[in-house]
């Protein structure tokens, strides 16, 4: 009896209502903590970065498109840290987006069974490995690699492009996967009824169903590889200056950042300029957030279809 009247108590209306409000309570201060969190970061980046255009005077249009690097002279042209961030960051999602679908159409469509077994514990493998031992990979074997095929020093956007591959290629498989694995059966099994061979299935039904997850998984790659600093800081030179081929040193707005915010005094145009830097950085990832939503929004609309 005693268990039978916990139990009304516990399940009584009065005691839901409390349990439900101080739930909602609750959940709504958890939410707006992440929400607080989030604007002042974006409040101070946004303040330090700003202040390099409207209180130290420094032109924008200077800032975004000249080429010359040179914090002593006071030439704060950020386009070769940009155009090297963008470079990297574009050049090693065309590498892994075939190597990333081709290894998730095996792990679904063609061998699920070896690809769970296989394909997927050394893809964890390679999620769980810390970015510091891929640049510090990538600067014992790919820079001596690159050096003794195409010459120079080894360490340029080749390098940073090596790494960053394989540092994207786990986030661009996994989502690819469940992209795949979203496609309705039907799908599958109305096009092998009308004759269609496996191949044909994959390519022509299930790829184009999951295009937009696809490209979804495509582009969180690319903000991963485009915020990623430590590994490719160690591989890709350091040298602010516009590429001229892929052997040479670059340098990345990441790269730039992470040497040279600890060496400036806060409150100085030199220090501003990198809170301007950090204000481009944290801008790209929101585009790339932006474009996600909206590739996941016609996704939607294409499935309600």
């Amino acid at each position: 009896m005693k268990k039978e009247e916990l139990a009304k108590k516990l399940l009584s209306p009065s005691k839901n209502s409390k349990l439900e409000k101080f739930g909602r309570v609750l959940t709504f201060l958890c939410l707006a903590l992440i929400v607080f969190i989030v604007a002042m970061i974006l409040i101070f980046v946004a303040q330090r970065g700003l202040s390099t255009f409207f209180v130290d005077g420094i032109s924008i249009k200077d800032f975004l498109f000249n080429s010359k690097w040179e914090p002593s002279s006071k030439s704060f042209g950020a386009l070769p840290m940009i155009a090297g961030s963008f470079i990297v960051t574009i050049l090693s999602a065309l590498i892994a987006t075939p190597v990333a679908i081709g290894a998730a159409v095996f792990m679904t469509e063609v061998s699920p069974r070896y690809g769970a077994k296989i394909l997927q514990p050394v893809i964890e493998l390679l999620t769980g490995i810390p970015s510091v031992v891929y640049g510090f990979i990538g600067l014992q074997v790919i820079v001596p690699l690159v050096r003794s095929i195409f010459g120079g020093t080894g360490f340029g956007i080749l390098s940073g492009v090596a790494v960053l591959f394989v540092m994207i290629l786990p986030t661009v498989t996994f989502m690819t996967v469940d992209s795949l694995k979203a496609v309705p059966r039907h799908y599958r099994e109305a096009s092998l009824a009308m004759g269609a061979t496996r191949w044909q299935t994959i390519w022509r039904v299930v790829l184009n169903a999951a295009k937009p997850g696809i490209f979804t998984a495509v582009i969180f790659g690319m903000a991963r590889a485009f915020g990623e600093a430590l590994a490719i800081q160690m591989v890709v030179g350091n040298s602010a200056v516009i590429p001229n081929s892929l052997t040479t040193p670059a340098a990345t707005l990441t790269s730039v950042l992470t040497m040279g915010i600890g060496n400036t005094v806060m409150g100085t145009v030199q220090n501003n300029v990198l809170w301007s830097l950090a204000l481009v950085l944290l801008i790209m990832s929101l585009g790339f957030n932006m474009l996600v939503k909206f590739i996941t929004r016609e996704r939607k609309r294409n499935y309600a279809r």
